[in-house]
């Protein structure tokens, strides 16, 4: 497989980016990010800086003969007005899921959006509006398969940490709940290579449905490849 992965320097995104390495059947990861990635030495890995992602193209011939893109990123919506969080979370993910697409017809697509997603985009909540709003609209593009996760906790694992200070502060403070949640009940907490590990398989093996819960990718990620 050749995966595009956007987002690789948040939390889940460097999860599914360690699960990417890990997997024998994936022989190159393009990473698209405004930053550098520092700390992986593997000859697979091609990472493409860009500050502008919304000046991404894919003209270039090593963004041709791309199976999925795995879309990670994302920001916090706290103290955002509606206009800007659209513009970094719809405009900017239609952007890129649209040129990826023009270059690769008939790739997947897996979207990281958020539990509690309004796929109505009828609600009150603003943040569940847009990220339903981008939901609804990838599920429109052509793609070969859409996948729409929507994690809820997320327990951070092998020194992966959220790149936003406040949600590194409260994982400190709740890890051992999460922790004691995850024991209780392992498909309700998740951990960013499960997730990594449930978006390799959907492009394998297809998931059940297009729009997947906690449960739904906690199971997905211990399917065995076909």
């Amino acid at each position: 497989m050749r995966i595009v992965l956007i987002g690789a320097s948040g939390m889940v995104g460097q999860g599914v980016l360690r699960a990417c390495l890990a997997a024998r059947d994936v022989e190159e990861i393009l990473v698209i990010g405004r930053r550098p990635l520092t700390g992986y030495d593997d000859p697979r890995l091609k990472v493409v800086t860009l500050p502008d992602l919304a000046a991404f193209t894919a003209h270039d011939p090593a963004f041709s003969h791309v199976d999925a893109c795995f879309f990670c990123a994302g920001v916090s919506s706290f103290g955002m007005s509606e206009p800007a969080y659209r513009a970094v979370t719809y405009d900017l993910t239609l952007t890129l899921a649209q040129e990826l697409l023009r270059a690769n017809p008939g790739m997947s697509m897996v979207y990281v959006s958020g539990a509690g997603a309004d796929s109505s985009e009828q609600g009150r909540s603003m943040w569940a509006r847009v990220r339903g709003e981008t939901e609804n609209a990838l599920r429109r593009l052509p793609f070969g398969r859409v996948a729409i996760f929507r994690p809820a906790a997320i327990l951070p694992e092998d020194g992966v940490e959220s790149r936003t200070a406040l949600y590194r502060w409260s994982y400190v403070v709740l890890k051992p709940v999460l922790t004691l949640a995850r024991w209780i009940s392992p498909s309700s907490v998740l951990t960013p290579r499960v997730i990594g590990d449930a978006m390799l398989n959907t492009v394998r093996n297809g998931a059940p449905h297009a729009v997947l819960t906690p449960a739904d990718i906690h199971r997905l990620a211990f399917v065995a490849p076909a």
